[in-house]
């Protein structure tokens, strides 16, 4: 039997990050695309914290880390949709992550009357609004109370593992 050796983090804050971020690129997640309408058109960030968090009532959350600039324009929205990314997002969720680029070119999207925009191509839209942060750690977690959900069975997730974006292999 092969003995398990666990390595304590780092005291510098600085490698601290990089093992832990290393760490936690092993656990696969989904993408989603928070957006919202903003004046000035669509507003929207990449967000791989996603998690389902109850059903009655229905909430779901996303971690934000503390130097967001997307973030306040978002919460002051009122409505954000949820989009979760499919297989054909790989740009669009590049883009939706970086900073000073058209976060929406070239991406088909829909508001709702109150706001929430949702993405094209998403196997799930959720329609939420805030319903408490809590801060933790550099990010805050934001829970959303579900107002609303589609649901389109004709794409696949997009797939964040390893730092990098990936489709789903369905078998």
């Amino acid at each position: 039997m092969k003995t398990l050796v666990l390595h304590p983090l780092a005291l510098d804050p600085a490698e601290r990050k990089l093992t832990l971020r290393s760490a936690f690129a092993r656990f696969p997640s989904g993408v989603t695309a928070l957006c919202a309408r903003g004046p000035d058109g669509p507003v929207g960030m990449a967000a791989s914290s996603f998690t389902s968090v109850s059903l009655d009532p229905a909430l779901v959350s996303v971690c934000i880390g503390h130097g967001s600039t997307t973030w306040p324009r978002l919460a002051a929205a009122g409505r954000v949709g949820i989009s979760v990314l499919g297989a054909e997002h790989a740009e669009l969720s590049a883009a939706l992550a970086a900073r000073g680029v058209d976060r929406f070119a070239g991406a088909t999207w829909e508001a709702s009357p109150e706001g929430a925009v949702f993405l094209a191509g998403a196997p799930l839209w959720l329609d939420c609004r805030v319903h408490r942060t809590v801060p933790a750690g550099d990010h805050d977690i934001v829970l959303f109370e579900v107002l609303g959900t589609r649901v389109d069975d004709r794409h696949d997730p997009l797939i964040f593992h390893l730092s990098a974006v990936r489709a789903l292999e369905t078998r």
